[in-house]
């Protein structure tokens, strides 16, 4: 073991907490604000948008990043089948919700925006619950 690793490891696990907060935080506060932008600030809803992106789609890549580096930071060997499980349903659940989120940034249809609103933000609560199940130990 490399006398960095404590160091790398801590830089990588906060900078992924950091990503999370950023992407699931994000979407339950814009979600909170969007009826009340809706029926007194409708012209302030596309701003809050645009203001919300620039700072999710950093974090989530930020995340996915990180993510894929705690992977290769695990000897898959000496893992159980629960880790190994839950890993690959919180990648799915990582990619599902950016999925989702595309769609829901990119759509013009109302009700493609609602959908892919909803699914992103519960693949990221799915993804965050994973997480949480994966480090206390699956």
């Amino acid at each position: 073991m490399n006398s960095l690793t404590p160091l790398f490891d801590t830089i990588r696990l906060s900078l992924h907490i950091a990503a999370v907060a950023i992407w699931v935080g994000g979407q339950l506060v814009v979600a909170a604000i969007v009826p009340t932008l809706r029926s007194d600030h409708r012209d302030a809803l596309p701003l809050v948008a645009q203001g919300f992106a620039r700072v999710a789609w950093p974090a989530f890549f930020i995340a996915l990043a990180t993510g894929m580096w705690s992977l290769l930071a695990v000897d898959v060997g000496s893992t159980t089948s629960g880790y190994q499980v839950a890993t690959m349903l919180k990648v799915l659940s990582v990619l599902l919700s950016g999925a989702a989120a595309a769609i829901h940034s990119t759509s013009s249809s109302r009700a493609a925006k609602a959908i892919g609103g909803a699914l992103g933000l519960v693949f990221a609560l799915t993804a965050l619950v994973l997480g949480v199940l994966i480090r206390s130990g699956a």
